[in-house]
């Protein structure tokens, strides 16, 4: 097997989970007022109170103007609140509103279905490899999202 198939054998089945399980969450949670993947926002939000809208956007890898256009329609929706820093002005912090912090643990124990579904039939040694193969997996590609983000071009 060469390379090229290599990383098509790996990458297209990732997508596919991806896909259909924001696919899934989407649906069940379209009843929250949240619209596509907001829960992703709304997760880390719940999970870093006070986050900064380009940190946010990084966590997630959207760029800031998707960012920004989320989590305008969920302040909208009264989910985020955006507060003033106390030190510089000019940076807005991201807090859930109470709203947020009632349907977090139903976004959480989707989470935790999900991947129990994903999971069945595995070891928990495999598993727990699975996990670090993927973890190192997202760091090469983080990496690679960053510098294309910066304007860089990777050589093919």
């Amino acid at each position: 097997m060469n390379g090229v198939s290599i990383i098509v054998e790996i990458l297209r089945p990732i997508g596919n989970i991806s896909r259909a399980l924001d696919s899934i969450a989407n649906i069940e949670f379209k009843e929250l007022a949240l619209s596509k993947g907001q829960y992703l926002y709304l997760v880390r939000i719940c999970e870093h109170p006070g986050i900064i809208q380009e940190r946010l956007a990084e966590m997630i890898k959207v760029d800031r103007t998707t960012a920004s256009r989320a989590i305008r329609k969920m302040a909208t929706n009264g989910f985020v609140e955006r507060r003033s820093d106390n030190i510089n002005k000019k940076i807005r912090r991201l807090f859930p509103t109470e709203k947020a912090n009632q349907v977090y643990p139903l976004i959480n124990r989707e989470n935790l279905y999900s991947n129990d579904v994903a999971l069945q039939g595995l070891s928990a040694e495999e598993a727990d490899l699975l996990e670090k193969l993927l973890t190192k997996v997202s760091k090469n590609v983080a990496t690679n999202w960053d510098f294309v983000k910066k304007g860089n071009h990777r050589e093919y």
